[in-house]
């Protein structure tokens, strides 16, 4: 880039100051960019409209010190539309005529089928000769009122759509043994410091959609794990393995076969009660730890769980989810309306928990044949559906059957505090992990921080995905980058 700009200086008869650096100048303004949060929001309600959307950037083949902040504003962007044109790769750039039909040929389309927006005028004029619609966009607000004019869409003051989820077929798949007979899938997207996604019940990898793309994007490593008995998975038959000492030793066999050191971890339900236990008995491991929902609750010695169980109402399920069997042939029975049944939001709710044994099941009293959540598409029930063919749900219901065990090894931790950096999210309306239940925390996580997400049901992350994403982008760059290392020599 340097020689092109001195070639060309030459070429024309300027003369550049020995000290000029057209790349300093490229970068100084790059990683001072940010991106237009307005206007994307835009570009992304026009593409869930059925428009196509597009980027014609004019930029260069950056090979400075600074072309990782080109990389990742690229990165970011790039997924939200349907194409981007960079003049470095076409050999060509605005505002020359040639790269205009290049990009109505990419489109597919005609010019007055077509709007451009660009904050330098000079880049409008060939355009509109071709007749394309122009607007100048150095004022936000301003052009977006003229694209409301153009394409009759509300732009300005709209909610914010969901976020980008990501694909299963997209996606890179891994696979970790465990022991003989054992694996783990997980999936990978970004690149930085890893964190580990733990799901809970009866989910799968494919509920962290929406973060994924999102975390990665914020500069981390992202593992969306298929938890032991779920997915693509292994799902051994046997209830101890599903004990949550044998399934915290399992994740930090996951850490140790991809020769991670430390991760953050995050964990909604039952991936919210791993998550705690890793911080407790693995903190070596953890960089830090995040729940969704699920709070910690240290062990009574005096008072087993069981015993807490048994005394509150809400958590009956749980007590229709131990004999082996009974719950595996309601559930198992019709996987699209268990799906259907079980994920809706917060104000769609019909599912009870409470007196289930008495009532004879989990879903006596819902439809035989129940809506569609405005949470999933059928391809996502779909998705749920398939995966559970496969795995079945013995192995997600004995993770509620090592109560007792679960509870022993527990004690263990008595008195014990989890100081390493923590966040504690709470959902205003889940019916059964209710935000009270995270009333005392502070008592044995002392640097907790706290999300609270309203008009939010149990599937946080579908449900408010956009909130629960700033929420742990803002905690991951603050809480859980890699601390500075200090020699103790």
């Amino acid at each position: 880039m340097e020689g092109d700009y001195r070639k060309y200086s030459e070429e024309s008869g300027i003369c550049l100051p020995k000290n000029f650096s057209v790349s300093q100048i490229f970068g100084k303004a790059l990683s001072a960019k940010e991106i237009n949060r307005p206007m994307l929001q835009a570009a992304l309600t026009l593409r869930k409209k059925g428009f196509t959307t597009g980027i014609l950037t004019n930029n260069y083949l950056d090979d400075s010190t600074r072309r990782g902040h080109l990389a990742q504003l690229m990165g970011e962007l790039r997924p939200h539309f349907d194409f981007l044109i960079e003049s470095c790769r076409i050999g060509m750039a605005k505002p020359d005529p040639q790269i205009y039909r290049f990009m109505l040929d990419t489109l597919k389309a005609s010019p007055n089928e077509v709007v451009f927006l660009d904050d330098v005028g000079a880049n409008l004029k060939p355009a509109r000769d071709l007749g394309v619609v122009t607007i100048l966009a150095r004022n936000t607000s301003t052009a977006l009122q003229e694209l409301e004019k153009v394409t009759r869409m509300q732009l300005l003051e709209t909610a914010a759509p969901l976020p980008t989820p990501c694909k299963p077929s997209d996606m890179s798949h891994g696979y970790v043994p465990i022991k003989p007979g054992v694996h783990l899938h997980f999936v990978e997207l970004g690149s930085g410091p890893a964190v580990c996604l733990c799901h809970g019940f009866p989910e799968s990898w494919f509920s962290w959609r929406y973060q994924i793309p999102a975390l990665a994007q914020a500069g981390f490593r992202v593992l969306a794990v298929d938890m032991k008995g779920y997915g693509e998975s292994s799902a051994p038959p046997e209830i101890e393995e599903y004990s949550m000492e044998v399934l915290c030793k399992d994740m930090v066999t996951f850490l140790d076969k991809l020769g991670i050191s430390q991760a953050v971890f995050i964990g909604h339900d039952w991936g919210g009660m791993l998550v705690w236990n890793m911080a407790l008995f693995y903190p070596e491991r953890v960089r830090a730890v995040a729940s969704l929902n699920t709070p910690f609750i240290p062990a009574n010695p005096k008072v087993s769980t069981m015993e807490a169980i048994k005394a509150n109402p809400i958590f009956d399920y749980q007590l229709y989810f131990q004999e082996p069997g009974v719950a595996e042939a309601e559930l198992e029975q019709n996987l699209n309306r268990t799906f259907k049944a079980l994920f809706r939001a917060s104000d769609e709710v019909f599912l009870n928990t409470r007196n289930v044994r008495e009532a004879g099941g989990l879903f006596v009293r819902t439809p035989e044949n129940p809506s569609l959540s405005k949470l999933m598409t059928e391809e996502d029930i779909q998705f749920y559906v398939e995966q559970f063919k496969k795995s079945g749900f013995r192995g997600p219901l004995n993770w509620y059957r090592n109560i007792d065990k679960n509870w022993k090894w527990s004690c263990k931790s008595v008195g014990r505090k989890i100081l390493i950096p923590a966040l504690m999210v709470v959902a205003e309306k889940d019916k059964v992990l209710l935000p009270e239940m995270t009333k005392h925390m502070e008592d044995w996580i002392p640097n907790l921080k706290r999300g609270y997400i309203k008009d939010c049901g149990h599937w946080t992350q579908i449900e408010k995905p956009n909130e629960l994403n700033q929420i742990l982008t803002e905690w991951l760059k603050t809480d859980a980058r890699d601390p500075p290392l200090v020699s103790m020599l």
